[in-house]
Formats: structure tokens, C-alpha cells, sequence
């Protein structure tokens, strides 16, 4: 069944009723025009259960990767449907999370299970690759990339933030990923295979990244410069938390979240050192389908819908099909 191209969102702005998303503050969020969600693009497939989605700012072209195949999609601008760019199973990939275009136009692609490899935009040659470390547990998860390409990946069950310069990608072939941020003195101990740390954001100038701990909703700061003191700092929140945060987008000095299990959707103001992040608006819509990422482009929010509560990694059922990419306007 095809997705209405566009419906009436429920929009939640009233502080009680954010209470269930994103916690409560007496400073609530702005009351916005209602968003509009609609069909972006649809996603070939019966089994794609996407999680991750990259812009290449050049050309506007977006990619998606299936959690549950490993393959990556390709949407031109104004496509109604997505391409198969990577099939499933290539290069040995089990499945797919966080994506990314660097500068220079290459797919960073994570495999959760091992690491991620980089591709060539244009003939899809693999680049190269880049493990985690050690034995399991691991979850490599999203990526960020700073203007002078480099890349910082978070692993949600180690609680540290990886880091892959341009002179190790330029090598080329296989090489371990480093440790470049150990987040474990900052946030709270967890319990074995439990999830931390998942989206991530670089800042314009790549003098700061933006790191969620899901299950608590909090937001931390990383500076990237060596020596930096402190070198993590947990930022101030005003309006309420970022539990079950997932993706991050940060455009236009806006930090935008998804809320997985939320279904919500919400939008953030940075002070300029980004010591403190202020709730402006949240959407809150079933239809969202448990989102777990976006990126901002053409002053709409482009959400990835997994699906996972239907058949996916967190409950059993039937996915609605075709599986797409949401379009959110007023986020």
C-alpha cells in the first residue's frame, strides 16, 4: 500500500502534552504553523527497513541504506522512487546505519557489525574500509564529517566516538578504525549490549561535534582541536531532553533531532560555543513509523520511516510497502 502523498501531521506544542516525547520544562517550544508530512520518495523492496540517509550537498542527490539488507538506494531531486546504488550483500556488508557525502563526494557507508567503507559517487568502486577494533560487542552506528574530511563515528555499545582522517582514506585499502573521543567518564555506566551513544553532528567550522546518549537524552559537546579543555562537555538543555534521540542534523545554526520510538521530530536553538541547546518545536505523528534519521534540505526535513516496530529489530509484524522517505515541512 502506497503512502498518501501528504496527510495532516499532529503537532504537538502544548508543554503537558510534550510531557511524552521530550520531557517537561517551563519553557516551552513556539507555536509554529502545523508541519506537513507527505511521500518524499518510495524505496524498492518488501524487506528494506531503512535507517540512515547522506545528502550530496553538490548535487542534491540522497542516499538510503537498508538495515536489514545492507543495500544502499540512490534518489535523484524530484525522483518519486529510489534506485538500488549498492545491492544487498555488496562487499560483504550485513547491513547498513549511518551514511554520509564527504566534501569531495564520496559514500561513507556503515556495516554496524564491522565498520564502514567509502565509495566513489560516481563508479560505485569501494575505496576503502575501516574496522572496529577488537572483538564484540560493537555498534558502529553514524558518522559525521568535518569540512577538512574528517570523519567521527560513534559505536553505541563501547560509548566511543571513532575517527578516520583524510590521510588514513587516502591509503586506501583495509585499516582499524582509532579511538578519538572515550565517552565512558562522561556518561552514565550501562548494562551489557545496551545502547548509548547514536547520532552525531559536526558544527560548520569542524571545531565541535554534537553526540546524543539515547537513553537518557542528553547531548554532549566534543571538541575536535587537540588538548581542548574540557574536551567533552555535557550541554544545558532548556525545553527538554533528547531521549531516544537518533539523528542529528545541525543546518543553519538549527539543531534538528529525530526521536526514534517517539515518533517525534523536534528543532533546537545553539548558543555559540553550543554549551546550550534551547527546544523550539516538536512534531509528534504515528506516521512518522519510528524515524531514525533525516537531513534538512530545500527547507524541508527529509525522514527516514524504519518501520521498525513492524517486522524490523523491535517488534514482529507486517511492514507497509512500499517502505519510503518522508518529506517534513514546518520542523
Amino acid at each position: 500500500m502506497t503512502l498518501p502523498r501528504s496527510f495532516a501531521a499532529t503537532t504537538v506544542f502544548a508543554a503537558a502534552a510534550l510531557l511524552t516525547a521530550c520531557g517537561a520544562d517551563s519553557n516551552p517550544p513556539s507555536a509554529d504553523p502545523a508541519p506537513r508530512i507527505s511521500t518524499a520518495y518510495e524505496l524498492p523492496g518488501e524487506r528494506v527497513y531503512p535507517e540512515g540517509i547522506a545528502l550530496d550537498s553538490r548535487t542534491g542527490t540522497t542516499y538510503v541504506g537498508s538495515y536489514r539488507t545492507g543495500a544502499v538506494y540512490r534518489a535523484e531531486p524530484g525522483a518519486a522512487r529510489a534506485e538500488v546504488f549498492l545491492p544487498e550483500g555488496a562487499d560483504g556488508r550485513r547491513t547498513t546505519n549511518g551514511l554520509r557525502v564527504d566534501p569531495a563526494g564520496r559514500l561513507w557507508v556503515i556495516d554496524s557489525t564491522k565498520g564502514v567503507a567509502v565509495y566513489d559517487t560516481g563508479t560505485r568502486a569501494l575505496i576503502a574500509t575501516f574496522t572496529a577494533p577488537g572483538p564484540d560487542p560493537r555498534m558502529v552506528n553514524d558518522l559525521a564529517i568535518t569540512p577538512d574530511g574528517t570523519a567521527y563515528l560513534t559505536d553505541s555499545l563501547r560509548a566511543v566516538v571513532y575517527r578516520v582522517t583524510p590521510d588514513q582514506l587516502a591509503t586506501g585499502g583495509t585499516a582499524e578504525l582509532t579511538t578519538a573521543f572515550d565517552l565512558r567518564g562522561a556518561i552514565a555506566p550501562r548494562a551489557a549490549g545496551e545502547f548509548g551513544l547514536n547520532g552525531i553532528a559536526a558544527d560548520p567550522t569542524g571545531k565541535y561535534l554534537l553526540v546524543v546518549d539515547m537513553p537518557t537524552g542528553e547531548l554532549y559537546r566534543i571538541a575536535t582541536a587537540p588538548n581542548s579543555s574540557p574536551a567533552i562537555h555535557k550541554v544545558t538543555l532548556h525545553g527538554g531532553d533528547l531521549t531516544n534521540g537518533d539523528g542529528l542534523d545541525l543546518t543553519g545554526g538549527l539543531l534538528r533531532v529525530v526521536h526514534n520510538r517517539d515518533n517525534t521530530l523536534s528543532r533546537w536553538t545553539l548558543s555559540e560555543d553550543y554549551t546550550t541547546a534551547t527546544r523550539q518545536a516538536t512534531v509528534t505523528d504515528p506516521a512518522l513509523s519510528i524515524p531514525t534519521t533525516m537531513v534538512f534540505v530545500d527547507g524541508k526535513a527529509l525522514v527516514v520511516a524504519s518501520q521498525f516496530d513492524k517486522g524490523g529489530p523491535m517488534a514482529p509484524g507486517t511492514p507497509t510497502t512500499p517502505f519510503a522517505v518522508l518529506a517534513v515541512e514546518g520542523i
